[in-house]
């Protein structure tokens, strides 16, 4: 079983881990894969931690902790907790009214959704894929039409805007697949670092390409962000999905957004690279950044989030403070369930 609980709430989750349990004890052998360490030490009897392809050790649940996986699989201790301090929110970034957008199908996947984005503040979304998340960063960043009362970024209306405008207007936007909309494989670090700043005057002038500065920027953002690449001229394909990553957060930040719209920023990356895209975007808030955060980990979105919206059916079902929610409430309101709290659910 590969990533089986990727797209599962925290209760479809527990009930898959007890029925893989049932399999093993009715004398059934399972390979469960996962990069999620609290369901690996929930359910396995034996664990096996790979890194660089190759066996690096083996232990138990009774053996180890999440902190020492991690350690197993990176080489290194990880931080597993976001460390941040309480935000402090400014002035309204994002505002969005009543936004409606269609899916692939031409059916509704985003409707009436209103939300708010303070600069200072990161928001998240917690959501089962599927329920409208694509499609609502898609509308934001430019890349999917859509009708909506209001969308104004830093009070200037946005509905309508192509990507390179709402870049032009202060966002930057990691995309859920870094493969298809983050990067171009076969262009070197250095060009998938000005991809959304190629025609600045910093970097080209009258249609010649200014490459010292694409080299020097470059540079400076390999070594900044960590990014392990034998050369600033090496095609970014052949990186390390983590590595990958890190050319996109890099680009994006370096650009100093005022919003920063990022999409599963997490995907398909090792603990260690987890830790430090963590990093960064706690960082960009501190210095005045309004980050929208929509994630599929729901540990992620807990972690790093001020405020949590939680999207189902694409609608906004409930909105709460990060600082004291409850896991299983939100994975009630994710699978479409009743809120049972007393708490108040309306959208943002």
């Amino acid at each position: 079983m590969d990533e089986p609980t990727a797209v599962l709430t925290p209760q479809e989750t527990d009930e898959l881990l007890k029925v893989m349990r049932g399999f093993a004890d009715n004398g059934v052998a399972v390979i469960f894969i996962t990069h999620k360490l609290r369901e690996v030490l929930a359910v396995a009897d034996t664990i096996e931690v790979l890194r660089g392809g190759q066996v690096v050790g083996t232990t138990t649940p009774d053996q180890t902790d999440q902190a020492g996986l991690a350690q197993m699989m990176v080489g290194r201790s990880v931080l597993l907790r976001v460390e941040k301090k309480p935000a402090t929110p400014g002035n309204v970034v994002l505002e969005v009214e009543n936004l409606n957008v269609d899916g692939n199908l031409g059916l509704p996947a985003v409707s009436d959704v209103s939300l708010t984005v303070r600069a200072g503040e990161i928001v998240g979304i917690a959501g089962v894929e599927g329920n409208g998340q694509r499609e609502l960063v898609e509308a934001l960043t430019g890349l999917r039409k859509a009708q909506a009362d209001v969308v104004t970024i830093n009070g200037t209306n946005a509905i309508g805007a192509n990507p390179h405008t709402i870049h032009d207007m202060g966002v930057g936007h990691v995309p859920e697949d870094r493969e298809k909309d983050g990067v171009v494989g076969p262009y070197s670090v250095a060009d998938n670092m000005v991809l959304n700043r190629f025609d600045e005057p910093e970097f080209a002038s009258k249609g010649i390409r200014n490459r010292k500065a694409v080299s020097g920027l470059a540079t400076a953002l390999v070594k900044e962000y960590d990014v392990r690449t034998p050369s600033i001229r090496t095609t970014t394909q052949s990186l390390s999905g983590g590595n990958k990553q890190k050319v996109v957060i890099a680009r994006e930040l370096a650009a100093n957004p005022s919003l920063l719209i990022a999409s599963q920023p997490t995907r398909g990356v090792d603990v260690g690279s987890i830790e430090f895209i963590h990093s960064q975007i706690v960082k960009a808030r501190d210095e005045g950044a309004a980050v929208l955060l929509v994630s599929a980990e729901l540990d992620e979105v807990m972690g790093l989030s001020d405020r949590i919206l939680v999207m189902y059916d694409g609608r906004i079902v409930a909105e709460m403070p990060a600082e004291g929610a409850d896991r299983n409430r939100i994975g009630r309101l994710m699978a479409g369930g009743q809120d049972s709290s007393t708490e108040p659910s309306s959208p943002a």
